[in-house]
């Protein structure tokens, strides 16, 4: 489909929709490479890994693994090693204090406008484990919700609740929960699942599940099985069909989030929202798969994103002389 606007005018119009609380941000693994120098690979605490990266990391630890795509390379350590070993270098990976990038601290800056101006919270979505996102909405001052995705134990498939300073739910009846308090704070729905965070003991959540990480080709297809048996909140689901989205470090070959795209289609209605992708580069299937979902794709690396939204880091040292 071709654009209707120009470049800038895109960009103006997902500014002014994101300021009304209109569009949902979806963070995929690339987000984490905003700020990061050229050429400076992923470190512990400092830098977020991406897929490849934390592909390549894990295949470090088990080097029977081919490090040529996460989801088979966690499902060889599984086969060989076990899951208990990979959930062991995972939480390895991402029990650290990874400072939020700038795109990070723009959303979180955002939530709060949005609140302050509307009476609303946003809906964010990401794929990632980390607590980054999380972390900026602390550094920002803006409390939140979060949902987690359970991948293991008595409530495999469903969602858990965390409201901040309250006790944590299973959304065991996903088409008819309420406890969503949108009117006081944001909501960060982490669809594949999240580290634990190692915390003093008295500062741990009992009723807080085992860490969760869907990042296995199985898991993936049972991922699927239970969004098709509707496990994802009904309340979240109907934002999701009723706004804009906005891919940023998400790739459509990520193939696993096209289930839930065919699916928020599908309940539109023909009551259609056009969503963007922020993508510095992709190849005309990239471009034509995005579009069949009605995603286009904006030329533009993370940086160049925030300059448009007419953002400032106040964490990145003034240019000014």
């Amino acid at each position: 489909m071709p654009t209707v606007l120009s470049r800038t005018g895109t960009f103006d119009f997902i500014e002014r929709q994101l300021s009304r609380g209109n569009v949902i941000p979806v963070l995929g693994a690339g987000a984490n490479l905003c700020d990061r120098p050229p050429g400076e690979p992923w470190k512990l605490g400092s830098y977020l890994p991406d897929a490849r990266e934390l592909a390549e990391a894990l295949a470090r630890e088990f080097p029977f693994v081919d490090p040529a795509d996460l989801a088979r390379v966690a499902m060889h350590i599984i086969a060989v090693a076990g899951w208990g070993p990979l959930i062991d270098e995972l939480h390895r990976v991402f029990d650290a204090d990874y400072p939020p990038t700038s795109l990070h601290r723009f959303l979180a800056h955002r939530a709060r406008r949005v609140r302050t101006e509307t009476g609303r919270g946003m809906l964010l979505v990401t794929t990632n484990y980390d607590d980054s996102l999380e972390r900026a909405f602390r550094e920002e001052g803006e409390p939140c919700q979060v949902v987690t995705y359970i991948s293991d134990g008595n409530y495999r498939g469903y969602f858990r609740h965390h409201l901040s300073g309250r006790q944590s739910v299973v959304i065991a009846s996903p088409t008819t929960y309420l406890g969503f308090r949108f009117e006081e704070t944001s909501v960060i729905a982490k669809i594949h699942g999240a580290v634990r965070r190692t915390v003093p003991p008295e500062q741990q959540d009992r009723d807080w599940d085992p860490e969760s990480y869907v990042i296995a080709e199985d898991q993936y297809i049972e991922y699927i099985n239970y969004m098709h048996r509707d496990l994802f909140p009904v309340a979240l689901g109907e934002r999701l069909k009723l706004n804009h989205l906005l891919f940023l470090g998400y790739g459509l070959r990520d193939w696993n989030f096209r289930v839930m795209l065919h699916r928020i289609r599908e309940g539109q209605s023909g009551r259609t929202y056009r969503s963007w992708a922020i993508e510095p580069s992709s190849d005309p299937i990239d471009q034509f798969a995005w579009a069949q979902r009605g995603v286009e794709i904006l030329p533009a690396s993370c940086g160049d994103f925030l300059r448009e939204m007419h953002w400032k880091d106040p964490h990145e040292p003034d240019e000014t002389p």
